[in-house]
């Protein structure tokens, strides 16, 4: 569950920017929650984890420290500096309110042998899902709405 979690909403690698770092970010308390106990189960300590909030300017800022430091179970003063969103007027934005705490990055220190980990986990899993739907006459190694590296950039 970890491995798709990640991969579903954690930071990859692109081919013009290599980012070989576990960084997760999310607005989902249980998320997080979930999320750092797979990293203890895969024996990374809170203390390699670097926790951010991010939030827009006009919400309470320091309320969304508090409440974020309370999910992650550490002090508030060992956060790093919060990322304000300078708010835009012109947006239609529908996360404000008391209940808006922005969301929470978590970084995690020496973790290049960890990503690559994980991204062959994806991978592999990935590969045993198509081998497996390979096996019935009806499946190929295209998915049914097309490769994605078939399209244009304009498509993708």
């Amino acid at each position: 569950m970890g491995v798709g979690l990640y991969w579903a909403e954690g930071s990859k690698s692109k081919p013009y920017d290599t980012r070989e770092q576990i960084t997760f970010v999310n607005i989902d308390p249980l998320m997080i929650d979930v999320f750092l106990h797979w990293l203890q189960l895969l024996g990374v300590s809170t203390a390699r984890c670097r926790f951010r909030v991010a939030i827009h300017e006009t919400a309470d800022v320091q309320a969304a420290e508090r409440f974020w430091a309370r999910v992650v179970v550490i002090p508030v003063e060992e956060f790093c500096r919060t990322t304000i969103k300078r708010h835009k007027p012109q947006t239609n934005r529908l996360n404000t309110g008391e209940t808006y705490r922005g969301c929470l990055t978590i970084s995690v220190l020496g973790s290049a042998a960890l990503y690559r980990s994980v991204a062959g986990w994806w991978h592999g899993l990935h590969g045993q899902v198509a081998q497996t739907h390979r096996r019935s006459a009806d499946w190929s190694d295209i998915p049914p709405w097309g490769s994605w590296q078939s399209r244009t950039p304009l498509e993708r």
